[in-house]
């Protein structure tokens, strides 16, 4: 089944008009991105040469897509805007809030019937506004996306980070937060800031043990977390075009880790040959017919250098497996330095649990790969040491690698089958022991591996790898165990070597599926009930934000200054936080419980100017909210890295949070707090950021004077009486000014549909 085929060819139709004009407007060869970009910008805007990383371009894209965390809010959101029906294609995915505990059947039903008011929540809204539903257990977003909706030369925004693994069918997939969605939904332009652009020349070809996943793991650790900010990484050459359209989007996938804006791959045979696998042959024969338009030009890649703002070379042939982590996806150890890295650094080399699956690595390519190392344990009389589990990323690959014998190998050697949902990989995952604390290590697929994230232990050093690699891990049960050299020793004692892994691109007996988990829409909702109870603890409908008050900000207190790595899990955790996802005033309880004071290097303990006591920061915040007092956040670099919830910008502005002021901010988490009406700032010279006191109050200067480019000054009073004076960018352009001055832009968009 083709979903949406015909607004597909109505693209495909307009776009060689619409690249040509680019060319032409450009005089210049185009990358894949900039053909992609400049195929949708909205109605009205006239192909220039847009600055890369300073202009603000208004695109349309081709659907919106939310997972059922995010999605809570987003359409929450939508209800109060006054639009009868979505404008773009929309989908709503089930998949966040699956406990992964025992085992997926178990777990799926448990989940249902705990999150019953929340699916039937989204389940009557999306039918209401003409949106796409996947049910519980359907699979995770991206993959389900993948298989149903991705297709080469669209653009799409999704309501999750991990939206850019759509670029493994070659879009241009972003990942935003829910008020973005919202816009786009309504029918109106979305806002970008013109991407930089990173091109990585793939050449050589993978062989053994290296696979895609270790494409981007040696790119993570060229890039680190923050060098793709504001930019689309773009991959070619003849190492691109050799491997797997889902060893694509495994790459894509993880440049969220880098910061990028997205990533993506030219249109080439093996993505067509996933578009036929997956009932999508009239879509491949689209394509095929411009071809030309859905990849970079050749001069573009003859000289890289010419058209991107930076250039990576990576020889596939010459690529060797690594390791990511712990607690960071960037930092990169080749198989080879794992044994000296883990002496250096103390890490616990036992292996306690490997994880594959997630929406990273999840595909019928994976988990081949995996179970041709499954079947060695049998075959050379072996015995895996560590834990096993494996979490598939739509029943698509369930149902097919089931019929394919491939559970079966792995309930062999006692692997548990987890639902298909994100479970382990967002801190889903209700892991026995956990609770004690113990340091011990990990090994996964995911993408993510910041603290606490996979199962709530700060203890836990979580490794990020290929699937194979992981597998070859759990059987050793040894974090420096290299596959490609060592031996292991069977239950015989006979010195046995692990055959490199092997494995289809695409099931040689096709997919199958029996249900696939898709309810479609009601061709007319206008009857349709959406019900959300006054008590309820889930569901909490919104109310407008307040306007600015036309002033400056006067007498903020600083609520906490973050040290280092502040992600949008340590502003507002998942795990057992996702079951208020719907309820701004409930999660809001988690605001920024896991920073870490500046100043005593505690979490969730910060001091109350009004009180002079120390406590939770929510419950501070509240105080101040209650006594009618602004406040100011200040954090380090990258402030705001990692998901893309909205929650992390909605719940300070909820409770009385003014001001959020770091010294540089990831990218999604800017815009989002720009939507919610916060003031995102900058420290002009980084170094101020020293000059913040525990009892520091806080004023601004030049609000009145609100413009795109022009500084805003902040008085710092100390409590010994004596003040700074710190000089705050900021990068809002006149639009997002509006934002800010009607206290969100969601309060703009109501005006919109009002008149």
């Amino acid at each position: 089944m083709v979903f949406d085929l015909d607004l597909i060819k109505k693209l495909y139709a307009a776009m060689p008009a619409r690249v040509d004009a680019a060319r032409k407007s450009l005089g210049r060869p185009l990358t894949l991105a900039e053909k992609i970009l400049y195929a949708h910008l909205w109605e009205g805007v006239a192909p220039v040469d847009f600055k890369r990383g300073k202009d603000y371009v208004d695109f349309a894209p081709d659907r919106v897509a939310m997972q059922d965390a995010t999605a809570q809010m987003a359409l929450l959101q939508f209800d109060t805007t006054g639009r009868n029906k979505v404008a773009v294609p929309s989908t709503v995915h089930c998949d966040h809030l699956i406990v992964a505990k025992n085992e997926g059947k178990a777990d799926l039903s448990k989940a249902v019937v705990e999150n019953e008011e929340v699916y039937n929540f989204l389940s009557s809204i999306s039918n209401k506004y003409g949106i796409g539903f996947w049910k519980p257990g359907a699979g995770i977003i991206h993959q389900v996306v993948l298989e149903n909706y991705a297709f080469p030369g669209g653009m799409m925004i999704g309501t999750d980070s991990h939206t850019v693994n759509a670029g493994g069918l070659g879009m241009v997939a972003i990942g935003v937060g829910g008020a973005d969605a919202c816009d786009v939904m309504a029918g109106l332009s979305w806002e970008l800031l013109m991407p930089k652009l990173i091109g990585v020349k793939l050449t050589g070809k993978l062989n053994g043990w290296t696979s895609p996943k270790d494409v981007i793991l040696k790119v993570a650790g060229i890039l680190t977390v923050k060098g793709g900010t504001n930019a689309i990484v773009e991959y070619f050459g003849e190492g691109a075009t050799s491997m797997s359209c889902t060893g694509k989007g495994t790459i894509c996938n993880m440049g969220a880790e880098i910061g990028a804006t997205t990533s993506t791959f030219g249109y080439d045979e093996s993505m067509r040959r996933y578009l036929e696998a997956t009932g999508r042959k009239d879509l491949a024969d689209a394509a095929d017919q411009i071809k030309d338009y859905l990849t970079g030009d050749p001069a573009v890649y003859a000289q890289p250098e010419k058209y991107f703002d930076k250039v990576i070379e990576i020889n596939l042939s010459e690529l060797e497996p690594h390791i990511n982590g712990p607690f960071t996806p960037d930092l990169a150890t080749p198989i080879s330095k794992m044994k000296e890295a883990a002496a250096q650094n103390n890490w616990p080399t036992k292996v306690e649990v490997g994880l594959i699956g997630s929406c990273t690595n999840s595909s019928y390519e994976d988990i081949s790969r995996a179970v041709s190392l499954a079947k060695q344990v049998a075959q050379k009389g072996l015995k895996t040491k560590a834990e096993f589990t494996i979490t598939p990323g739509s029943e698509q690959v369930r149902y097919t690698i089931e019929r394919d014998g491939f559970l079966e190998t792995f309930s062999q050697i006692g692997a548990r089958v987890f639902a298909n949902a994100c479970g382990p990989c967002i801190g889903m995952w209700e892991r026995m022991g956990a609770e004690k604390q113990e340091r011990n290590t990990i090994v996964h697929s995911f993408n993510r591996n910041f603290a606490k994230r996979a199962d709530g232990n700060p203890n836990t050093l979580a490794f990020v790898a290929s699937p194979e690699l992981v597998t070859a891990l759990a059987i050793a049960g040894d974090l420096t165990f290299n596959p490609i050299t060592d031996t292991l020793f069977n239950e015989k004692g006979e010195a046995v070597k692990l055959d490199p892994p092997n494995g289809d691109e695409l099931p040689q007996k096709g997919f199958a599926v029996e249900d696939a988990g898709y309810q479609a829409p009601a061709e007319d909702g206008s009857q349709v009930q959406v019900v959300v109870k006054a008590d309820s603890k889930r569901l909490q409908l919104l109310y407008p934000f307040a306007e600015w008050e036309g002033a400056d900000l006067q007498g903020l207190k600083l609520l906490i200054k973050a040290k280092g790595k502040c992600t949008t899990d340590h502003i507002s955790m998942a795990g057992p936080w996702l079951k208020f996802r719907g309820h701004l005033d409930n999660i809001s309880n988690n605001m920024l419980i896991g920073a870490v004071n500046f100043f005593n290097d505690k979490t969730d303990h910060v001091k109350n100017q009004l009180t002079g006591a120390y406590g939770p920061v929510p419950a501070t915040q509240r105080d101040y909210k209650a006594a009618g007092v602004g406040s100011i956040v200040v954090g380090d670099e990258n402030y705001g890295e990692g998901s893309s919830r909205e929650h992390a910008a909605m719940e300070p502005r909820h409770l009385g949070v003014r001001v959020v002021l770091v010294k540089s901010f990831a990218r999604i988490h800017e815009t989002n707090l720009k939507k919610q009406g916060m003031l995102a700032l900058t420290f002009d010279n980084k170094e101020d950021y020293n000059k913040i006191q525990e009892d520091d109050v806080f004023n601004t200067i030049g609000l009145t004077t609100f413009v795109p480019g022009k500084s805003i000054e902040i008085l710092v009073k100390h409590s010994d009486g004596t003040t700074d004076t710190i000089q705050a960018n900021h990068s809002y352009n006149a639009q997002q000014i509006e934002w800010f001055k009607a206290g969100g832009a969601l309060n703009v968009i109501r005006r919109q549909f009002a008149n």
